[in-house]
C-alpha cells in the first residue's frame, strides 16, 4: 500500500507540474481525437440524418450494417488500415502509417459508424414530428437534412462527445498503426499500456487520473446538453 501511495503522490506531482513528457502526450491524444471526430462526424452525421429522412432499397441493411460496426473490434479496424497502408498496400505509397495521421484515420473508421448510427436514431425521432410539416412547405429530402442537423444541432452534440469519448479512450487501433513511438505517435491510452508493463506507475496512473477526468468531463457536458435540449424542446 505504501508503494502504491507513492506512485499517486508521484502521479499527482507530474500532474501538478505540468511534466513535459505528460503534457506532449495528452496534447496528441487530444489533438488526433478532435481530428477523427471532425473526420468521422463530417461523413457520420449527414449520412444519419439522411438515413432517418430518406426510405430507398437497402436503407435497411444499411442501418444494420451501421449498427453491426459500432461493435467493430478496434484491433481488425487497426489490422484493415495496417494492411492499406503498408508498403505492400494500395496507399504504402504516401508513407502515412506509423504517424498521427494513421491515428487518425483509424479513430476516424471506428466512430464514424458511431455518429452515423446514433444521430439516425435522434433524427428518425424528429423526423417523425416535423415531416408533415416540412412537407407541407415543400421540404424534399435534401432541404430536410440540413434543417434536421440544424434543429437538432444541440443533440447532434451528445452524439459527438460520445465519439469523442470513444475516439480518446481507443488503443487497439491506434497501438496497430501508430506503433507507440515515444514523441512521436504516443498517445494517453499506448503510454499508459507501455508504462504499466514497465512498471512505471507514477506515469501511468498520472496518464490514467487525465484520461478518466477527460472522460467525466465529456460526460457530464453530454448530460448539459441532453438537459439543455429538453428544456428547449418543452
Amino acid at each position: 500500500m505504501q508503494d502504491l501511495g507513492t506512485a499517486f503522490s508521484l502521479a499527482l506531482g507530474l500532474i501538478l507540474s505540468g511534466d513535459d513528457g505528460l503534457a506532449r502526450i495528452v496534447g496528441l491524444s487530444l489533438r488526433v481525437s478532435l481530428t477523427a471526430v471532425a473526420i468521422a462526424a463530417l461523413v457520420g452525421l449527414p449520412l444519419g440524418a439522411l438515413l432517418a429522412v430518406a426510405r430507398f432499397p437497402g436503407r435497411q441493411a444499411l442501418v444494420v450494417a451501421l449498427n453491426a460496426l459500432m461493435g467493430l473490434p478496434p484491433v481488425v479496424a487497426g489490422l484493415l488500415i495496417y494492411l492499406a497502408l503498408s508498403r505492400s498496400g494500395p496507399f504504402g505509397a504516401l508513407g502515412l502509417l506509423f504517424t498521427p495521421t494513421a491515428m487518425v484515420i483509424a479513430q476516424a473508421l471506428l466512430i464514424a459508424p458511431i455518429l452515423a448510427a446514433l444521430s439516425r436514431q435522434v433524427l428518425e425521432a424528429m423526423w417523425d414530428e416535423y415531416a408533415e410539416q416540412l412537407r407541407s412547405f415543400g421540404a424534399g429530402v435534401w432541404r430536410a437534412v440540413p434543417t434536421l442537423l440544424w434543429d437538432g444541432r444541440f443533440m447532434l452534440l451528445t452524439v459527438l462527445l460520445a465519439g469523442f469519448g470513444r475516439a480518446s479512450a481507443e488503443v487497439g487501433a491506434v497501438m496497430v498503426v501508430g506503433g507507440n513511438i515515444e514523441g512521436f505517435t504516443r498517445v494517453m491510452t499506448t503510454a499508459i499500456a507501455l508504462e504499466t508493463s514497465k512498471g512505471d506507475l507514477p506515469l501511468a496512473l498520472a496518464l490514467g487520473v487525465v484520461l478518466m477526468a477527460i472522460v467525466l468531463g465529456v460526460n457530464a457536458l453530454a448530460q448539459g446538453l441532453r438537459e439543455l435540449a429538453a428544456r428547449r424542446g418543452a
